[in-house]
């Protein structure tokens, strides 16, 4: 049996209500990051701590468990493999974030605001459920 490839994702207050993967906005995409390495993981983490971003806690997961949820959810994953060099503006996000990012403040709003009128869940996204739980174990 071979061993499931992993990857390295970047959670935002990991373990609690509010936890939420670290994404970018790309041409109208949200993007969600996947790093073959988590040297890679962690340093972009850094560079989001020095611009005074909330710190993000590197986590491995199953590749493709987390393409599958990003497809679901609507998010377009993107795998950053080891040794990555960009080649354009956009791929230069994939390795150093923005300058400018999201007010965490609006969405940790947004957050409690969902979790208030949180649906009931569909069989259509009991999967997603699942694995998110399955996420939250792992915390």
């Amino acid at each position: 049996m071979v061993a499931p490839e992993l990857v390295h994702v970047l959670l935002f207050d990991a373990g609690s209500d509010q936890e939420g993967i670290h994404s970018l906005e790309l041409a109208g995409r949200t993007v969600v990051l996947l790093f073959a390495q988590r040297d890679d993981a962690e340093r972009y983490a850094g560079l989001l701590e020095a611009q005074d971003f909330p710190t993000p806690t590197v986590e491995a997961l199953e590749r493709d468990e987390m393409e599958r949820f990003c497809e679901q959810a609507g998010y377009e994953a993107r795998f950053v493999p080891q040794g990555f060099l960009p080649q354009t503006a956009e791929e230069r996000l994939l390795i150093a974030p923005p300058e400018r990012n999201m007010d965490t403040s609006l969405w940790r709003e947004q957050e409690a605001d969902e979790l208030q009128a949180e649906p009931t869940i569909s069989s259509g996204d009991a999967e997603l459920e699942a694995f998110r739980r399955r996420l939250e174990g792992l915390l």
